[in-house]
């Protein structure tokens, strides 16, 4: 759990608040910025000043309960109480949260499946529907493809897509190297969370919805 320590100084970034009460809060996270780790700039480190403080009597520093990777976007959950983190950090490992994604892929695709194989050495399965397709010069085809991971490895749907043959627009650790779109970001999003409120027991379903970038490539469709 984390300690109420006050830091010696803030890190300042207006987060988007999607949802927030006094057990949890929903954030928009944007590119280019770690969710927590041994760093200052990280969105743990942003909670504080963009949440109110939990008037709960186990009320605790904001916490993000789950990870997004530096350069995705999207969708995150945060605990403001002890038992709410531990609550939500048992729905996750319960496999209790569904969570959609968006990403850009490269390439023909088939429209639909479920890629099935191993990330760290562990079974790992990742469902895909492809939404639209459009023409590219560089890219010949780019998708925009809705994905609902069934597991939760490190870096799972971008492994996946990139099994495929279909590599996220963008993705510099798993595309191809001739195909590497520099100094635009990655092309994968965190859209929605669906999870049953562990202590108000209604059904949520939150969205963030697609940036910018998502949009003007698809915008004709």
């Amino acid at each position: 759990m984390p300690e109420n320590v006050i830091p010696k100084k803030r890190f300042h970034l207006n987060l988007k608040v999607l949802f927030e009460d006094d057990y949890l809060a929903v954030i928009h996270k944007p590119t280019g910025i770690l969710v927590s780790g041994n760093h200052f700039k990280t969105i743990a480190n942003a909670l504080v000043q963009n949440l109110q403080q939990s008037t709960l009597s186990d009320a605790t520093k904001p916490q993000p309960v789950h990870r997004l990777d530096f350069a995705t976007t999207g969708i995150l959950l945060v605990g403001k109480t002890s038992s709410s983190i531990r609550a939500l950090n048992r729905q996750f490992k319960n496999k209790e949260i569904e969570k959609t994604y968006f990403a850009v892929t490269i390439g023909k695709m088939v429209n639909a499946g479920i890629i099935t194989s191993d990330v760290d050495d562990k079974p790992s399965q990742s469902k895909f529907k492809v939404e639209t397709t459009v023409l590219s010069k560089r890219f010949e085809k780019l998708n925009l493809v809705k994905l609902k991971p069934l597991t939760g490895r490190r870096h799972q749907l971008r492994i996946h897509l990139s099994q495929l043959g279909n590599p996220i627009l963008g993705d510099k650790d798993y595309g191809f190297k001739d195909l590497i779109l520099n100094g635009k970001g990655m092309y994968l999003h965190a859209y929605s969370l669906k999870f049953v409120h562990p202590f108000t027991k209604e059904m949520m379903l939150l969205k963030s919805e697609l940036p910018q970038n998502f949009s003007k490539l698809f915008r004709n469709q």
